[in-house]
């Protein structure tokens, strides 16, 4: 069972805000009628971390869903590394992407359902490939690409945009989000305008382009 809209979240790097701003975009569209849910296909993190501050405990409280509903409890993996690598570490059996993509089961109802990757673009999501491979499996409607605004951005955006581009289905939107922008930075400010002015990619800033963030992600 597919979603009316298929979202896909991905990052430049790791700490990027990828969970920030799903759990925002998701608790947005909730707030406004919209029925929700939300995938992490798998996480990673330190033993000792709080629970409730786990991606999919976060992403959860956005949509209402338990965390083991977004996140399989065999993909949780107690280590901070990526999950296929930290997998090997914990001496659990190797996955692939195809095993993940497999696990993505969504509500009857669902109108948005969003995936949220894991570090960057490139990072090691399976054995076999990463949020690039899960992308050409999965084929969603749109790509959020969220990056942190300031230094080294738009060396970011291009290589992740340059992997994306290779399989992203012709008829699928992307844009990029350009999280914790401050519009009194002359540097946030000069990165968004040659990413938009120069590279000709669609930025949105958060949390102002909230409202239009949500509207992208429903076709509107």
């Amino acid at each position: 069972m597919r979603p009316q809209r298929l979202v896909l979240v991905v990052g430049t790097g790791t700490e990027v805000g990828k969970t920030w701003v799903s759990a925002l975009l998701l608790s947005t569209l909730r707030a406004a009628g919209v029925t929700v849910a939300a995938r992490k296909p798998a996480q990673s993190f330190e033993p000792l971390d709080d629970p409730a501050g786990l991606d999919a405990a976060v992403l959860g409280r956005a949509t209402g869903e338990l965390p083991e509903t977004v996140c399989p409890p065999k993909r949780w993996y107690e280590v901070a590394m990526a999950p296929p690598m930290a997998a090997e570490l914990l001496g659990r059996p190797a996955f692939d992407i195809e095993e993940l993509a497999g696990e993505i089961t969504w509500p009857a109802d669902t109108t948005v359902g969003l995936i949220e990757g894991a570090g960057g673009v490139r990072s090691p999501l399976a054995a076999d490939g990463d949020v690039v491979d899960l992308m050409l499996e999965l084929g969603p409607d749109v790509v959020v690409v969220v990056a942190d605004a300031g230094l080294g951005t738009i060396n970011s955006v291009r290589l992740s945009l340059a992997a994306l581009s290779e399989v992203l289905p012709s008829d699928a939107g992307f844009v990029v989000v350009l999280n914790r922008y401050d519009p009194t930075d002359d540097l946030h400010v000069r990165n968004r305008q040659w990413l938009a002015e120069r590279d000709h990619f669609p930025v949105l800033t958060l949390p102002d382009d909230l409202g239009r963030l949500a509207s992208l992600v429903q076709g509107a």
